[in-house]
């Protein structure tokens, strides 16, 4: 397993303690990083997603509403509520993150510890801040993928046969 999908999964794990237990939890951050996970690398990537979302938790849970129509934020599980705002903290904080990247490792996250149905929830919510919050602000420019070229999908061919549209 990659060191920041673990580091994803760790943030997750003490983030539900958080919400769970309440602030008084914080201050057994480190030991339990260190009792989870002997990666260093995993260990730092979890850190810094544990800072960044208690740091700017109000914020985070303020794009999660504007756009969770029907849903209050108190409301969601517990596990979906944290994976939700570690990646609304990467797609607003973590240039260095592509919002795909962080869209899709949300979800996969949310279909292992979570509910079957998830996966298209988070998917539904990141969706949504990402056009509002992170497509809105980006430049014309910017809208190529930042991914590495071997990682981008490959065109379709022109002599490739066109998909047939829905028929209603």
């Amino acid at each position: 397993m990659k060191s920041r999908t673990r580091g994803r999964e760790l943030a997750l794990q003490f983030l539900y303690q958080v919400d769970l237990r309440g602030r008084s939890a914080v201050e057994e951050r480190e030991r339990f990083l260190r009792d989870e996970e002997p990666d260093k690398e995993a260990r730092k990537f979890a850190e810094a997603r544990i800072e960044g979302v208690l740091e700017t938790q109000p914020e985070l849970d303020r794009a999660i509403q504007e756009v969770a129509q029907n849903w209050d934020i108190s409301r969601m599980a517990v596990i979906d509520r944290n994976v939700l705002r570690i990646a609304t903290f990467e797609l607003l904080h973590c240039k260095d993150i592509p919002p795909k990247v962080a869209i899709n490792e949300a979800i996969e996250i949310g279909k292992r510890f979570s509910t079957a149905n998830s996966g298209a929830f988070i998917n539904g919510i990141l969706d949504k801040i990402k056009s509002r919050h992170v497509d809105k602000h980006k430049p014309a420019a910017a809208e190529r993928s930042t991914l590495p070229e071997e990682a981008e999908a490959e065109p379709l061919e022109a002599d490739q046969p066109a998909l047939p549209e829905d028929q209603d």
